[in-house]
């Protein structure tokens, strides 16, 4: 595992900062959202996740960093619990695992079609990614919010059992302003 400095490094030698995303760079979003989960409380794994979150992509986001099939790369930079969060994020068919996730606390693979019961210890540590980054691209992009409004707060009040307190105040301040 490396060093925080060494995974920003990882990151921009990846191009980060030349991918456009709201509020500016991919490099600036995967910071914001790595820096948000630790003044939230979270641990330096869901941290380490937050800051590499969207390296093999996401559902809503389809540029690779890195092909999905060469985890062992990305193990090695973060560690192996914070790469499983980040294979479990970034695989999320969220069609299919979003709605009833407080629920069943599955993840369906988008990249294999199996799906995956999350360990107790991963729920809240993913829900959090989640909702901390799709706060961040709202906060960027006020048109989204605008948008998306009602979806969110709908989706993130089934979460409540399952998301921080910290997390869940955040989502509740900015879907209800």
């Amino acid at each position: 595992m490396q060093t925080e400095a060494e995974v920003r490094a990882w990151l921009r030698s990846h191009g980060t900062e030349t991918v456009r995303h709201p509020g500016g760079t991919l490099y600036a979003h995967l910071c914001r959202v790595q820096e948000r989960l630790g003044a939230l409380g979270h641990t330096p794994v869901t941290q380490f996740a937050g800051l590499t979150h969207a390296v093999y992509g996401t559902d809503g986001f389809d540029l690779a960093l890195l092909f999905w099939g060469e985890r062992e790369a990305l193990r090695d930079l973060i560690g192996p619990a914070a790469e499983e969060l980040v294979y479990l994020y970034g695989s999320c068919d969220r069609d299919r695992t979003w709605p009833d996730l407080a629920v069943n606390r599955t993840v369906a693979d988008r990249f294999t079609g199996e799906v995956t019961r999350l360990n107790e210890d991963q729920v809240t540590p993913f829900v959090d990614l989640t909702i901390v980054n799709e706060l961040d691209v709202m906060e960027q992009d006020p048109s989204l919010l605008t948008a998306n409004r009602a979806y969110f707060t709908d989706l993130f009040t089934a979460w409540e059992p399952v998301t921080s307190p910290a997390v869940a105040t955040q989502a509740h301040r900015l879907l209800t302003a």
